[in-house]
C-alpha cells in the first residue's frame, strides 16, 4: 500500500509516530495498523456519542500498549450509544463496527464510524427541536430527579 505525506505530516504505524520532513511516498511491504494524521479526531472534538467512540478506536491504533483498557472502554460506550439510539441505520452499522472490532479492525471501524456522523447529526438536531418545541410536563418528573432521555456522551 503507498501513502503519499505532505511536509510535515505525521502518519501512525503500529504506535509509532513518524513526520514526514518534506513531501514524500511511502510504501508499506506488510501488514501493519496505521492512522494518517488527517484523520485524528483530537479530544475536544469528541463531542457526540459517536465521535466519542471514533476516538477510543483511535486510540487504540495510536497508542497499542494502552489499546487493551481502551477495548474495554469501547464495549462499554458501544453498548452506551445503542442503548441511547433509535435509528435504525445507526444500529445496524454499529452492529458492523462491533463485528469489525472482535477481529481488530480498528481503522475500518473507525471509518464505519466516520461515516455516521452525517446520519447522528439529523438524529441529534431532530431530538434537540422536540426537546426545545415540547414543554416538559414537570408533574411527570418523579421529585428530585432530573433526565434526558437524549443520546447521552459518554465518559471518556
Amino acid at each position: 500500500m503507498k501513502i503519499g505525506l505532505k511536509a510535515g505530516e505525521r502518519l501512525f504505524i503500529n504506535g509509532a509516530v513518524i513526520r514526514a520532513e518534506r513531501k514524500t511516498n511511502i510504501e508499506l511491504l506488510n501488514d501493519a495498523v496505521f492512522l494518517l494524521e488527517a484523520h485524528v479526531l483530537q479530544p475536544e472534538e469528541a463531542t457526540t456519542p459517536l465521535r466519542q467512540l471514533y476516538f477510543i478506536l483511535q486510540t487504540m491504533i495510536i497508542d497499542p500498549v494502552s489499546a487493551r483498557a481502551a477495548q474495554d472502554m469501547f464495549h462499554l460506550v458501544l453498548g452506551s450509544i445503542k442503548s441511547a439510539f433509535s435509528n435504525e441505520e445507526i444500529l445496524k452499522r454499529l452492529d458492523d463496527v462491533e463485528e469489525l472490532a472482535k477481529t481488530q479492525r480498528w481503522f475500518e471501524a473507525m471509518k464505519v464510524v466516520r461515516g455516521l456522523y452525517p446520519v447522528e447529526a439529523v438524529v441529534m438536531d431532530a431530538r434537540q427541536s422536540e426537546d426545545e418545541t415540547a414543554s416538559p410536563d414537570v408533574s411527570a418528573i418523579p421529585a428530585g430527579n432530573e433526565f434526558s432521555q437524549r443520546p447521552q456522551l459518554a465518559v471518556v
